[in-house]
């Protein structure tokens, strides 16, 4: 039980008549008896707030997405025979916050309702929400009813399938220009599949006019690009994929992406395999298609996450070499800083450029871009802040001219531009026919 702000003002006129009694000493019984009235009145209070008033019952998705506002809903039950205001909250995980908690809900005598807040993690993995606490006023609003009541539903935090799940619906709808831009298909076309609608983006020499004079509005024609070709994401979960941008780790962006492209290629035909990597191989998925090649990665990696050490580069190639012999779109996801890791990725992508397409995606620092062209500064200081940082911009653009003289394709980009910017080259390659 704890004292209400109401109880507390009731209590101060016994304190004015104390006062008083000092002046007047035949105010001191009179003072006793509203000490008795109201701490008679108060446990009377108490013991009719004794029985529990509310049920609590929790209804949550199966998957949650990280770094994404996940809805959780609370169906909240009155066992009262009054109008009783409850106030909520749930035990969360120390990686998830919840922004909407507590929660406040009006309830009618014996009445229901349903309280919905969101549930946004920081990291992946198997976690649980805990019990529920509610408070409400009892019958006389002298006490607030405080209860723990016992719940415990595990969670599996995984990638950002929310994004999957948004890209699915505009693909449904033939508008997957509004999430990445519009590759046009320079030679890459191969065979009619279908005719659809017109939008803005495709091309006019795809307006199929017979059909358009048929149904009066413009009908485009559909080429099918070649299937079954194979993707392979390396990813690096290494000490610098720890690093944070936009509240996720760089390691989240890329599994975030990979998701992403790995939907995007299932829908294409293709198969998508994933290799993830620090002192030595921590999670292997064969290249497969199907409608289920997105979900296969998600099980894998919901509970991968980056460590403290460096990365073994050179294990991750040579395993990769074994196990996946049919040519393939290899793609790095890693973070360099330094000359000894950059050396070996370099010679690592030349190597594996005889049997596959390597692609390398580099995370870029926007802190340092954004200090180079920050105002120029008098203080000594920030002038050798920011001759560092352009120091490191010039190391960061040679790594990407040597990677690309190497043989290898590049996507350097902002952690949180990283997901569009891979599918739209991966659609690139794929109209260009370059797999």
């Amino acid at each position: 039980m704890i004292p209400s702000f109401r109880l507390v003002l009731l209590a101060l006129a016994p304190l004015a008549v104390a006062v008083a009694s000092v002046l007047t000493p035949g105010l001191l019984r009179p003072m006793l008896a509203v000490d008795g009235a109201i701490v008679l009145l108060a446990a009377v209070d108490a013991l009719l707030a004794r029985r529990r008033l509310v049920r609590v019952e929790r209804e949550l998705p199966k998957v949650l997405s990280v770094g994404r506002d996940n809805a959780v809903k609370l169906h909240v039950r009155s066992l009262a025979g009054r109008r009783l205001t409850v106030s909520l909250t749930d035990d969360l995980p120390n990686e998830a916050v919840a922004p909407d908690l507590p929660a406040k809900v009006e309830l009618k005598a014996r009445g229901r309702a349903t309280v919905t807040y969101h549930v946004r993690p920081a990291l992946r993995g198997a976690y649980a929400l805990g019990n529920h606490h509610v408070r409400y006023a009892s019958p006389l609003g002298l006490w607030l009813r405080q209860l723990r009541l016992p719940a415990e539903d595990p969670i599996r935090v995984y990638p950002d399938v929310k994004a999957v799940r948004t890209y699915e619906l505009l693909a449904r709808q033939n508008r997957e220009a509004a999430m990445v831009r519009a590759v046009r298909l320079r030679g890459g076309e191969s065979e009619f599949e279908r005719l659809r609608e017109y939008v803005k983006d495709d091309e006019y020499r795809t307006i199929d006019w017979k059909a358009t004079a048929r149904r009066q509005r413009l009908i485009a024609r559909e080429y099918q690009q070649e299937r079954n070709q194979s993707i392979v994401c390396l990813v690096d979960c290494g000490r610098l994929m720890t690093t944070e941008s936009a509240g996720l780790s760089h390691l989240d962006h890329a599994l975030n992406a990979v998701m992403m492209m790995s939907h995007v290629a299932a829908r294409s035909g293709d198969h998508v395999g994933l290799l993830a990597y620090d002192t030595k191989v921590r999670a292997f998925v064969p290249p497969a298609g199907g409608p289920r090649a997105t979900q296969r990665l998600i099980q894998s990696t919901y509970a991968l996450h980056a460590s403290m050490v460096e990365p073994d580069h050179r294990t991750a190639f040579e395993f990769l070499s074994r196990r996946v012999r049919r040519r393939a779109l290899v793609i790095l996801f890693t973070q360099v800083i330094d000359d000894v890791a950059a050396g070996m990725v370099l010679r690592l992508m030349r190597g594996v450029g005889s049997r596959h397409l390597p692609l390398c995606a580099l995370f870029r620092d926007g802190a340092l871009d954004a200090m180079v062209d920050s105002p120029m500064a008098a203080n000594p200081t920030d002038l050798y802040r920011r001759g560092a940082a352009a120091e490191a911009i010039l190391w960061r653009d040679r790594l990407v001219r040597d990677l690309k003289a190497g043989g290898a394709l590049v996507l350097h980009t902002l952690p949180n531009r990283l997901t569009p910017a891979l599918v739209n080259r991966y659609l690139e390659i794929k109209a260009q026919q370059m797999l």
